[in-house]
């Protein structure tokens, strides 16, 4: 007897499949390295997530695309700064934690009074943040490029928002 999860997918994961997932998110994929990286990188940053989804596209869950994308792309990002070039992603590991510490996608933020509130925030916090307001993740899509759960992606958005509340109170009220 076959299993629940043995359920067949609605849609084959083969070159159309691809070319459709490229042409609804490949420049969601570009934007996000165009506010975290060296410019005259972001073509091939972009180019390892998507050749990272074509080779792991049985991973890539249905619904969540974007996602899984934006997770993948994180995991790029972090490869290229430690290595100071493009590193295609063959395994992508659990654990997140540190992979953001170093995110300068805060550093275009124009107002330096938000800027200031944003530094003070912890790593965690800013990405959580930033993939809410600049990737427009919510719910399930931001738990899942946290790699955490829908609730705990509700709560850290809620605890992310309120800390930078309180740090922008602060740094009004001083």
């Amino acid at each position: 007897m076959p299993s629940e999860d043995a359920s067949p997918r609605a849609v084959p994961r083969d070159r159309a499949w691809f070319d459709a997932l490229f042409t609804e998110h490949a420049r969601a994929v570009h934007r996000y390295f165009l506010r975290r990286a060296p410019h005259d990188d972001t073509e091939d940053l972009a180019a390892d997530v998507l050749a990272t989804a074509w080779r792991r596209r049985e991973d890539v869950p249905e619904g969540h695309e974007l996602a899984w994308l934006y997770r993948t792309a994180g995991f790029v990002l972090a490869n290229y700064r430690r290595k100071g070039r493009p590193v295609p992603v063959e395994e992508l590991p659990d654990d997140v934690d540190g992979t953001y510490a170093a995110d300068p996608a805060d550093i275009v933020v124009e107002d330096d009074e938000l800027r200031g509130v944003l530094a003070g925030l912890s790593a965690r916090d800013r990405q959580v943040l930033l993939l809410h307001v600049w990737e427009g993740l919510d719910g399930e899509g931001l738990g899942r490029a946290l790699g955490i759960s829908r609730g705990g992606a509700a709560a850290a958005l809620s605890r992310a928002r309120a800390r930078l509340r309180d740090g922008w109170r602060d740094r009004v009220e001083a």
